[in-house]
């Protein structure tokens, strides 16, 4: 055999055998080739900035590279449309060098403690409106197919139904903003404890809106964390609203801290919606049980064993 092309296969089954995602990673860097993450898991969980600095340290770009030589596929980032453009182009960069898919970020100014999209006001629907707009150009720039919509307090002056046909009026508005540009607002519904008094709090009311609206710019982002703490029932309920959801965030109950730490079956419930065939993201929406490196590697050993159905 030419001694080139043994040395050259020694190094491909070494990468295999022994050096791992770090040490495969580090072979495709040579070259016009791109450093692309491998996933080590069956489903595309996304972390957040901040979840792994102190392995990685404070910049976004070690951050997202960190990610992805633990084999993380996906990302999100709720403050992406407040970050600067500068930053967004570099994190983007990464993110198609190390291929990386961009989840959620949030779309507008959120309304915790008085009515928004419930209650009609024709300027605080334009200023929604305005926000959808705006989030379209950020979306573009680095390459988000979901935006994160809440749409606020509910308004205690109104009866639900009369909310109810407000908040599907103002969506169907903001569908017609997205729909060109094949983006996907997801409607997140929210617990009681954390935040109470939000309009949409279950999975139910989220389906029968995007139904209304019947736009595929408008479905759910079924969190778990939230859901159990709402309604349980999880698996049926994903069943029930499978045809509108898009989109997963996740978080053990009690504490909102990485999967194994409470008491959702995570291994049960991703197992199930894997075998739905869902190819979406799964966002990382939580805390670390534990401070420092320890935590940082305790997320990402409860995801290997929580994914490992």
């Amino acid at each position: 055999m030419d001694r080139r092309i043994f040395i050259k296969k020694s190094a491909t089954a070494a990468s295999f055998l022994g050096l791992g995602l770090t040490g495969l990673n580090a072979l495709n860097t040579s070259g016009n080739q791109k450093n692309i993450a491998l996933n080590s898991f069956k489903l595309n969980y996304a972390p957040h900035l901040g979840m792994f600095k102190h392995h990685a340290g404070e910049s976004p770009i070690d951050q997202l590279s960190f990610m992805a030589d633990e084999g993380f596929t996906a990302f999100e980032d709720n403050g992406m449309k407040n970050r600067s453009v500068k930053t967004q182009d570099a994190m983007t960069k990464v993110m198609i060098d190390r291929g990386i898919k961009m989840g959620v970020f949030v779309a507008h100014k959120i309304s915790w403690k008085e009515p928004n999209l419930s209650s009609g006001n024709l300027e605080k629907r334009e200023a929604f409106l305005n926000d959808i707009k705006a989030s379209v150009e950020v979306a573009k720039r680095v390459n988000a197919k979901w935006m994160t919509v809440v749409p606020g307090h509910v308004d205690l002056k109104q009866n639900m139904g009369y909310q109810t046909k407000h908040v599907i009026e103002t969506l169907k508005q903001a569908s017609a903003i997205l729909e060109p540009h094949n983006l996907t607002m997801v409607l997140e519904p929210l617990n009681f404890r954390n935040h109470p008094g939000q309009f949409l709090s279950e999975s139910p009311q989220a389906y029968q809106i995007c139904k209304a609206v019947d736009s595929p710019s408008c479905k759910i982002l079924f969190d778990i964390y939230h859901q159990q703490i709402q309604e349980g029932n999880l698996i049926p309920n994903i069943d029930a609203c499978w045809d509108e959801i898009a989109y997963f965030q996740v978080g053990d109950n009690p504490g909102r801290k990485e999967p194994t730490t409470g008491e959702i079956n995570y291994k049960n419930v991703f197992k199930h919606i894997h075998s739905k065939g869902f190819k979406g993201i799964i966002g990382m929406e939580h805390g670390n049980s534990k401070k420092g490196k320890e935590g940082e590697r305790a997320v990402i050993n409860a995801y290997k064993v929580s994914d490992n159905f």
